[in-house]
């Protein structure tokens, strides 16, 4: 039948070789797809199509299969199984035990046996069909057809099964494109999705800008596999940390929590194993340039480093920093702190709309509270509204003055064209004179 089967069947091989695909399951595929084309052009509603090929000798053989079922009256059984069904109520379904023949699927028995005189009740019968002349050109482009969808499907799953195993890891990136509020980089096989939520407000999310990215979830999809990474979770500083600095790597210093507000400020709890390794010092690097260079791959993220401790108070404390902690109280069945601090280190201690210390509660996993926190949000508060109030008024007051210079400037420009008009008259009768004057001297 197929007069190129050397071509189809080193295409076949070398797909499945390469594409780690067993061969039963591209014959499979493009026996699937034989049928389906056989039954489109020369086949009816009523049979059940199945087509052998055979790829060593490029034969194609097309049988009708069919169950044989037990002998009875059609057309009575029809319109019995239409009668049910018109008397049923609107959410009500066709009992299971009424059947209806399937002309498609099923033969009587006393029909099967002129075919076959052996067969018995149940038993499958492959009804050999003709191959028009037309279906060998019809087949080969098929197995073309399904011979590439193959090899887009077994790429798509090789992707997938990749990144999968890949979740998170951190990778270096490319901006590609915006689409929509989503952000496209380049992960070399494929692209990766940043969303929205996993977007940091610092970053410029520039095409040709490179990113260092977590790969956050591997997901299958009708158009091919979706790649998921993040520049936003807190796993991205944990994994380019163990990157920069060697005594993470060599699991000497442990990074034992994070707490990260993305594109602004990030606390990270480390540990030494070793009693003569400083695990900040370690994470610092000398004049600071390790955590230097992971601020710089976050966007100018403010990075604070504190040692972790067993001891709830001393780690509490320590996440406060760099305010200094005068008392705590804890309520270990609760997991609550008060925390007592100097006036004039409540500011630090809380941070910008309260973020160093809802970085601390997330870092201890402890509920931190501030003592007389606020008192001094509502006199700081107040301060403010006063503030604001004084730079209104002072606006209010600017306001006025530029008015009022407006209005005297419009003042001063109605004098001046009332005096030019003034003076206009006085010029044109001025100059009248000066020309009867010259016209009578050149008369004499």
């Amino acid at each position: 039948m197929f007069q190129n089967i050397e071509e189809i069947k080193l295409a076949i091989h070398e797909i499945c070789e390469e594409k780690n695909i067993s061969i039963e399951s591209v014959l499979e595929s493009i026996e699937a797809a034989l049928a389906a084309a056989y039954r489109k052009d020369f086949g009816n509603k009523d049979q059940n199509i199945k087509v052998d090929f055979d790829l060593d000798t490029g034969n194609i053989k097309v049988f009708d299969v069919k169950i044989a079922v037990e002998n009875r009256d059609i057309e009575k059984e029809a319109e019995e199984y239409q009668k049910i069904k018109d008397n049923l109520k609107e959410d009500e379904e066709m009992p299971e035990n009424i059947k209806r023949f399937n002309p498609k699927t099923e033969i009587l028995l006393k029909e099967a046996k002129k075919i076959k005189k052996s067969i018995k009740l149940d038993d499958e019968l492959e009804i050999k069909l003709e191959t028009p002349d037309d279906f060998g050109r019809i087949a080969a482009q098929t197995a073309k057809q399904v011979i590439i969808q193959r090899i887009r499907e077994a790429e798509r799953t090789t992707i997938f099964n990749e990144f999968k195993e890949r979740e998170g890891e951190v990778i270096n990136t490319t901006v590609q494109r915006r689409e929509g509020l989503n952000v496209i980089v380049d992960l070399n096989k494929t692209t990766g999705t940043i969303p929205p939520e996993e977007q940091v407000r610092n970053d410029r999310y520039v095409p040709g800008n490179r990113l260092r990215v977590l790969i956050l979830k591997a997901e299958e999809t009708t158009k091919g596999p979706r790649i998921i990474v993040s520049r936003a979770h807190p796993e991205v500083v944990n994994k380019i940390f163990s990157l920069e600095v060697p005594e993470i790597a060599n699991e000497i210093v442990e990074i034992k929590s994070i707490a990260r507000d993305p594109g602004s400020r990030t606390k990270i709890a480390v540990f030494s194993h070793q009693e003569n390794i400083d695990p900040v010092g370690s994470c610092v690097g000398q004049k600071g340039s390790r955590v230097q260079t992971i601020i710089n791959e976050l966007g100018g993220e403010k990075i604070d480093i504190i040692e972790w401790s067993k001891d709830s108070s001393t780690f509490i404390k320590n996440s406060l920093s760099p305010a200094k902690i005068i008392n705590i109280e804890l309520n270990k069945e609760e997991k609550s702190a008060v925390v007592k601090v100097e006036v004039d280190q409540m500011s630090l201690a809380i941070g910008r709309d309260g973020q160093n210390v809802k970085l601390a509660s997330k870092l201890t996993n402890w509920k931190i509270d501030i003592e007389g926190a606020e008192n001094f949000l509502d006199d700081k508060e107040e301060v403010k509204n006063e503030k604001q109030e004084s730079e209104d008024e002072e606006t209010k007051n600017q306001d006025i003055k530029k008015e009022s210079k407006k209005v005297e400037e419009s003042s001063k420009e109605k004098k001046e064209d009332k005096s030019k008009k003034e003076d206009t008259p006085k010029k044109e009768s001025k100059k009248k004179k000066e020309t009867k004057s010259k016209k009578k001297k050149d008369k004499e």
